[in-house]
């Protein structure tokens, strides 16, 4: 070996720089190799490796940015995905998930005192009605606008949440019973108002429930009590607020089991139809019977319909309770006319209509075929509709009340005098006369300004081009009253109270006038 290649052997500069690589290949980026002042070609090699320790830290650190900006945004985007999954999109609230999760996770929280959370659950009045008359977009709009309006009845820290649909819940953290209702009487009140939306003014009211998070239940059971709760304040129909007790789950449970019975009992032979004259008051002759629908319950005996109609139409069994109602009817009627003992009668059907029908095409149809079947000439039938269907009903509903008059059926307006309907209005509905309800008469005799109105109402009828029917006639002074005024068709318990089927069949054989002199 040379002395040359000797002295380099011994540099010790090569050792310097192999450590120096070995450190760099460990990751210590920030590694450095002294250059002598030799600047030989030992240094040119130092020099490079250190130049290229100062690329990789360049880039090792851009890379370490990345990475951090990077899960910075994925932070970002899983917190949003977060929110995004708890928030109502349309209303920027919270929504049934984080709602659930809020109660579940107050419950499992140590009581503080005579104070403990509440659910405060609301359910919109009406709101179908706006969506139907003036378009979802609207109806959106009106539900945000309630959103705002719950929103700045609560308190801070107060939980408010869309559930869905026009369903609203609240949950109120360490409150007291009193202080619970009187935030909900407060939303309530909130609501009264009416709102501008677009130009339109749109008011709804609402049902309310409240529910106070007792120690050890569930989140689950308290929102089913809250909701049991919410429906004893939609029934009432005011817009109060209704507090849970145990009467009211009760009650939710003898309901559902009556569900599954009336179910059975549209598809068995438990219900029945009741018949009520409507009698001509200038020749007592009968001109028309109203079939009623009763639940000849094997075990509850006659279960009558304000038990079960509301029933049928929550849980959509009152299509087919109507089918059942129109068929087994204009069969009855045709029966009468058949035969002579009780064909010397000429009157009509009448049947009560729901708002659901109305809103199914196929019911124009299913009309038709039932006096197809049973050979009637439609103009014997009359649908009595109630007024607020006929008032607040949509494209549709006007659609199938032409359809039905076209075809050839009577139709008319029930319990008139109870709602807010313009007289206008009424005129230009293709109906044909209106049954006046009964509390109009009641007041005959006690009220001295009573007559004059019944007559006023009886001319307001007449000149909109409309027949009437007053209900409630309980005496021979009212009938006669309502005949000295101009009425010609009435109703009520002095002519007869509804009968069934063979009783009045009897009556019909043996008597051309009512009331019945025994």
């Amino acid at each position: 070996m040379s002395e040359e290649n000797s002295n380099a052997a011994s540099d010790p500069r090569l050792g310097l720089l192999l450590d120096g690589i070995v450190r760099l290949a460990a990751g210590d980026l920030h590694t450095r190799i002294e250059i002598s002042d030799a600047r030989d070609e030992i240094d040119a090699v130092i020099m490079g490796t250190n130049l290229l320790a100062e690329d990789l830290q360049i880039v090792y650190e851009e890379l370490e940015q990345r990475v951090a900006d990077r899960t910075r945004q994925l932070h970002e985007a899983h917190r949003e995905m977060q929110h995004m999954a708890m928030t109502d999109p349309l209303t920027g609230l919270h929504n049934r998930s984080a709602f659930s999760a809020a109660l579940a996770e107050s419950q499992g929280r140590e009581p503080n005192g005579n104070q403990r959370p509440a659910i405060l659950l609301m359910d919109m009045n009406g709101f179908k009605g706006v969506n139907d008359s003036l378009g979802h977009t609207i109806g959106d709009k009106v539900l945000v606008s309630v959103a705002a309006r719950i929103s700045s009845a609560v308190r801070e820290e107060d939980m408010v949440a869309r559930m869905g649909g026009d369903e609203f819940a609240i949950l109120l953290q360490d409150v007291t019973a009193a202080k619970a209702a009187s935030i909900g009487n407060r939303i309530l009140a909130a609501m009264d108002g009416p709102m501008e939306i677009e130009g339109q003014y749109v008011r709804c009211g609402a049902s309310m429930g409240l529910r106070m998070a007792d120690p050890g239940k569930t989140a689950e059971e308290l929102m089913m009590e809250a909701d049991i709760a919410m429906y004893e304040s939609k029934a009432d129909g005011r817009g109060k607020l209704k507090v849970f007790d145990s009467d009211m789950l009760l009650a939710r449970q003898l309901r559902n089991q009556l569900v599954g019975e009336l179910k059975e009992a549209i598809a068995g032979s438990q219900l029945v139809l009741y018949y009520q004259p409507i009698i001509r008051l200038d020749t007592r002759g009968i001109e028309g019977v109203e079939a009623l629908v009763r639940w000849n319950h094997p075990t509850r005996g006659m279960i009558m319909p304000d038990k079960f109609i509301p029933i049928a139409e929550e849980t959509g069994m009152i299509s087919d309770l109507g089918g059942w109602v129109l068929r087994t009817a204009v069969e009855q009627l045709q029966r009468w006319r058949s035969d002579p003992l009780t064909g010397r009668h000429d009157f009509n059907m009448r049947i009560n209509v729901s708002a659901a029908d109305l809103q199914r095409l196929e019911f124009v149809e299913d009309v038709r075929e039932a006096l197809t079947s049973a050979g009637l000439d439609p103009s014997l039938l009359v649908l009595e509709l109630t007024e607020s269907a006929v008032i607040q009903g949509n494209d549709l509903d006007r659609y199938t009340l032409n359809s039905l008059r076209r075809l050839g059926v009577e139709m008319e307006i029930d319990d008139f005098g109870t709602g807010y309907s313009s007289i206008d209005y009424l005129r230009r509905l293709p109906v044909h006369a209106v049954k006046v309800d009964r509390t109009l008469l009641s007041a005959l005799g006690s009220d001295p300004a009573q007559p004059a109105l019944l007559a006023a109402v009886l001319q307001l009828i007449r000149a909109c081009g409309l027949g009437a029917v007053w209900e409630g006639i309980e005496t021979a002074e009212q009938a006669d009253f309502l005949l000295s005024i101009g009425c010609t068709s009435g109703q009520g318990y002095y002519f007869s109270r509804p009968l069934p089927e063979a009783q009045l069949t009897e009556q019909l054989k043996h008597h051309k006038t009512w009331p019945i002199q025994d």
